[in-house]
């Protein structure tokens, strides 16, 4: 058996067409790479011509504004060509690495330092503000609606740049005050002479103030009462004073005191009553309580009976009964009768009219001399 032969051709053409296919493949790899090398210098040679192109950017400084032509594309090189320096408190209206473009405006403003003076204590701060107002808002610092600040809110910042603050508070306060009593004093004819006798203790009130007080950075300036209320009324002292004579246990053994002439006689006297009241009577129902009928009608305390122009009603304890005396403008008058109304310097003087002694009425201001038991003569 003969061996079986291959075509040859066959595999001569399939060699050739796999070398074309390499070769193609090879080229379009290159080529891409070529293309993108080209790519990559024209991008270089467009930012170079981007870095070197002229830019107009307007900037300001403080307020002032000028436009500048440079060459620089990032901020901080631009700032540095043109001699302007930055802190760390000014402000700068754009990041230092900003890419520049014709037409940029850059703002800065340069801070200044601030002495502020407040709670306390002073402190340097910068700030970038112009007023007193905006400076403290721009540093947060709070201010009450009390408080004072020098210079005013609405001032610029003077050369010296200095700000006080200093704290207000009002504060109230409730107090209580005593509202003293008075003293009166009230005669008593009941009490003698030189006696003073408390008739009612006296109370002090009480007073309810509200006070404002201001206080500036926490020290008391000024204080004003700005309500009063009375919370109890004080209650006066009441003194009663003597003005009754002291009582003299007189006898007949009792010595005179003085001499005196009236009506023409001359007598001696054991007592003078100052300031006697007097007042008259009847026998009758109206001043006794007893008619006509009566068995103890007309008759005195004494036993004695009722006669005008002598019978007196006194007071036992001031006056003796069956004593004489001698009263101003009625002249010799026996204490002979007693009556519940009369006491102290009282004198009841009898009348057979009883008319006649309603219309006597009540006369003040006597003076009786106590004689004795005995009624003087003329000789």
């Amino acid at each position: 058996m003969g061996a079986i032969q291959h075509e040859q051709p066959h595999v001569r053409r399939s060699s050739s067409m796999s070398f074309a296919l390499r070769w193609k493949h090879e080229n379009l790899r290159l080529i891409l790479i070529v293309g993108l090398i080209s790519i990559a210098m024209i991008f270089m040679f467009m930012m170079m011509l981007h870095g070197t192109a002229t830019k107009k950017v307007s900037v300001v400084v403080n307020g002032q504004e000028s436009v500048v032509y440079t060459k620089q594309w990032v901020l901080q090189s631009f700032l540095d060509e043109q001699g302007i320096s930055v802190g760390e408190h000014d402000r700068l209206s754009a990041e230092l690495g900003t890419k520049l473009k014709s037409g940029d405006r850059i703002a800065i403003d340069h801070a200044q330092p601030v002495q502020l003076t407040a709670d306390g204590e002073t402190k340097t701060l910068y700030t970038v503000a112009k007023t007193v107002g905006t400076v403290l808002n721009e540093l947060k610092v709070p201010v009450g609606e009390l408080d004072k600040v020098s210079p005013a809110i609405d001032a610029d910042l003077t050369e010296n740049r200095a700000i006080q603050i200093v704290r207000v508070k009002k504060e109230t306060e409730e107090v209580s005050e005593s509202i003293a009593f008075d003293v009166e004093k009230k005669n008593d004819p009941q009490l003698v002479k030189g006696k003073e006798q408390i008739v009612q203790e006296g109370q002090e009130g009480l007073l309810l103030k509200t006070k404002e007080k201001l206080f500036e950075d926490g020290k008391l300036v000024s204080e004003q009462v700005v309500d009063e209320k009375v919370k109890s009324e004080s209650i006066n002292k009441i003194v009663a004073i003597g003005t009754k004579n002291p009582v003299v246990a007189l006898s007949a053994s009792s010595p005179n005191l003085q001499d005196v002439m009236k009506s023409g006689v001359s007598f001696g006297v054991k007592q003078v009553i100052n300031n006697v009241t007097l007042t008259a009577y009847s026998a009758g129902a109206s001043s006794t309580g007893k008619s006509a009928e009566h068995p103890q009608y007309g008759l005195t305390s004494s036993g004695t009976r009722v006669t005008e122009g002598r019978t007196i009603a006194v007071d036992p304890k001031v006056i003796p009964l069956g004593w004489w005396v001698y009263i101003d403008g009625l002249g010799f008058r026996r204490a002979e009768d007693t009556g519940s109304a009369v006491k102290g310097n009282k004198v009841d003087v009898y009348f057979d009219s009883n008319d006649y002694a309603n219309r006597f009425g009540t006369k003040r201001g006597y003076t009786i001399y106590v004689i004795g038991p005995k009624k003087p003569t003329a000789d």
